[in-house]
């Protein structure tokens, strides 16, 4: 009753019931687009060190929805969960929502448990790189395109010069010791809880909540309240904890943005092309997993 009133109260009067920190975790992983805020360390850090410095926090519990994305803002934010957990000595639960694939199950590895709803999409433990390829879209228009470049592979992965082998050996080479650290890092995280051959888990492949825990990818089928009030009792506390990203009308009209202060126009629109661009682009990584 009147628990509103907790951070007002002495220490002695403040509830005695457990404290759980929970934050969400939602999108593409990386820099983000001018529409929509992506994941990345400097979004999230002031975040997730309110919920460990909570004080009389028992546990701090994540929720996690992502596809993916960057590799290393998924270390990133991965490594800093696991820093902060053991400097406040909380323990850290992660629960997949729809998806947690590839950046999104780095991720989830971050709790000391994992959990998943049993129609969670969970795995996609590889590396995919894309473009596209323009060079006969510009030969066809009779496009004259002139590039001046100082060191011979400067212009490497060129999308509007014709593939090259040794281009295509580069990215093999990358993606794979991308995907070896990725591997790695399942590795240190499930340990002995992994239930299947690394040729089965590794492949890029991805399953729904049960077989992902069949597979030892995760610790069991459970939500956030649902797991929490079976650990620390029924009249356990939740706190939200908010990441404040900022959005798309903060970033057309903030302070920074030049037309909102009569500045050139143009530049809006051209930011407005690369943002729909980004969601695109963020847009595909979703529709993979059928959202």
């Amino acid at each position: 009753m009147f628990k509103f009133l907790d951070p007002l109260l002495p220490k002695k009067m403040k509830s005695s019931n457990p404290l759980v920190a929970t934050i969400r975790l939602s999108g593409g992983i990386g820099e983000g687009s001018s529409f929509k805020a992506g994941l990345n360390l400097a979004v999230v850090k002031d975040g997730l060190e309110k919920a460990f410095e909570m004080s009389g926090v028992n546990a701090v519990a994540i929720s996690i929805n992502s596809p993916g994305g960057s590799p290393v803002q998924s270390a990133l934010i991965h490594d800093r969960i696991r820093a902060l957990s053991a400097e406040h000595k909380v323990p850290v639960f992660t629960f997949a929502e729809d998806v947690a694939a590839s950046g999104g199950y780095w991720l989830l590895c971050a709790g000391d448990e994992a959990y998943a709803h049993e129609t969670s999409i969970v795995g996609s433990i590889g590396v995919i790189m894309s473009s596209f390829g323009v060079d006969r879209l510009i030969k066809k228009w009779d496009i004259d395109r002139r590039v001046y470049t100082s060191g011979k592979n400067k212009n490497k992965l060129d999308m509007f010069m014709p593939e090259k082998p040794e281009d295509v050996a580069l990215i093999g080479q990358m993606s794979g010791d991308i995907h070896e650290a990725f591997k790695q890092h399942v590795r240190d995280r499930r340990k002995d809880k992994l239930n299947s051959d690394e040729d089965t888990l590794f492949n890029g492949d991805f399953w729904a909540g049960k077989r992902a825990k069949d597979h030892g990818l995760i610790d069991d089928i459970g939500s956030v309240y649902e797991v929490m009030k079976t650990k620390f009792g029924p009249d356990v506390r939740f706190k939200e904890i908010s990441l404040g990203k900022k959005g798309f009308l903060k970033k057309m009209f903030g302070s920074s943005t030049p037309a909102a202060f009569g500045g050139n126009v143009g530049d809006i629109g051209v930011g407005v092309a690369h943002g729909l661009a980004e969601v695109a682009e963020e847009k595909a990584l979703w529709s993979r997993f059928g959202l």
